[in-house]
């Protein structure tokens, strides 16, 4: 599972990573992205923008109905599980981001953990997206990003990992004529020899705390 992230990179070099343009005014740099959230992502619709889009999707066929909003998909399941189906097939997304928080139980704590690229560079979660509507007709996008197995770092501290994709492989992810073979071949670990970690203050626990501290590494 993956519950939190950071997003802080400017927006200049966000439109220059992801080749995509961004309104200045439509991005704040967050240390603790949480659900239900609007964050930025880029959609298969529009390949060439990032928007924002509420973290916790919700089928387009829910039309209304009280369907509680789902963070994390699985790789396992997207592919035939009616929440996720058409969605996978479709309305593919990129959710861009440059770190995320995973916690690990020790006794009876859990430890948070601050996992990035050692490159320090932005990069992709893979994640699906939906348009729904509220009973006044507006309409507003929804996200869920996809987890997987985890890697050799991430195995030490969790069972899941959210899928980072390939730079190589964003395009096609976007891509709604990706087969449904091709699109679940690209939903594998991140390379653990690329990523980097280490425990953070439990500060972070609370959605609400956002500060540039909250990915400083700390003594356990």
């Amino acid at each position: 599972m993956c519950g939190r992230y950071t997003i802080y990179t400017p927006a200049e070099a966000l439109e220059q990573r992801f080749h995509a343009e961004l309104p200045m005014d439509l991005l704040r740099p967050t240390y603790n992205a949480a659900p239900s959230q609007d964050l930025p992502v880029i959609r298969s619709d529009h390949a060439r923008a990032i928007t924002l889009a509420s973290w916790g999707f919700v089928p387009e066929w829910a039309k209304g109905k009280d369907v509680k909003p789902i963070i994390n998909a699985r790789t396992e399941s997207i592919a035939d599980k009616p929440f996720f189906r058409n969605a996978f097939r479709h309305k593919r997304c990129l959710v861009l981001a440059d770190g995320f928080y995973e916690w690990k139980k020790m006794g009876t704590r859990k430890v948070p953990y601050y996992v990035a690229l050692k490159s320090e560079e932005p990069f992709a979660f893979a994640g699906l997206w939906s348009t729904v509507h509220d009973e006044d007709g507006n309409a507003r996008a929804t996200f869920a990003l996809i987890t997987t197995e985890p890697n050799e770092l991430m195995a030490d501290i969790h069972n899941r990992m959210p899928v980072i994709l390939q730079q190589a492989d964003e395009q096609n992810w976007l891509d709604p004529g990706l087969s449904r073979e091709d699109a679940a071949s690209i939903l594998t670990p991140y390379p653990a020899s690329a990523m980097t970690m280490h425990p953070v203050s439990t500060r972070v626990n609370a959605p609400t705390y956002n500060m540039p501290e909250a990915i400083v590494a700390v003594s356990q």
